[in-house]
């Protein structure tokens, strides 16, 4: 389970990655503070939804237990299809505009962290260590992030849509192992 909870950490990641490297995008050379902004807030994010799905999730988990293993094949399904629809998306944004921001980290990390929300619901249906399977995912998008707006800044744009597309494509070879269970 540990490898799974990786790579699971690693696609929820990817919406953050990708944003990451957008906002290299926006400074000519990042400071340390804003490499280590985007990890900062995507990573506690990433990290706090899905506690919070899986609390919500262990307050009906028992009740519809008997359908776990298929609501989290279409629930990472269906994030990760977002995922790779988002993929093939052309996205315009003002790379100049200060994204660094409190309101603006704090609306990117809501956005980004949407879908580990709904992860966690499922990790309430399984045998999970829900303290290690945030810090894993905490810890992974930090580092991913950070490495993002590195590569932002060096590279473009170029490995966005690439890094979704990843995203997605495991999440839903995460959801297929899943329903062999």
């Amino acid at each position: 389970m540990v490898v799974e909870i990786i790579l699971l950490a690693v696609a929820l990641s990817m919406d953050a990655f990708a944003v990451s490297i957008t906002l290299g995008l926006s400074v000519e050379k990042p400071r340390i503070k804003e490499l280590l902004i985007p990890g900062i807030y995507f990573g506690l994010f990433q990290a706090l939804m899905p506690l919070t799905g899986y609390f919500a999730g262990t307050l009906f988990a028992s009740k519809i237990q008997h359908l776990d293993h298929w609501i989290a094949f279409a629930l990472l399904s269906f994030i990760g299809a977002k995922m790779i629809k988002e993929s093939f998306e052309k996205n315009e944004e003002n790379a100049k505009k200060n994204r660094f921001q409190f309101a603006s980290m704090l609306l990117l990390s809501i956005a980004t962290s949407i879908d580990a929300l709904a992860v966690g619901v499922t990790f309430a249906f399984f045998e999970i260590n829900i303290l290690v399977a945030i810090a894993v995912i905490g810890f992974t998008t930090f580092c991913l992030s950070v490495t993002g707006v590195k590569i932002g800044n060096l590279f473009g744009t170029r490995f966005k849509s690439k890094a979704e597309f990843l995203g997605g494509v495991i999440l839903i070879l995460i959801g297929l192992k899943m329903l062999m269970y």
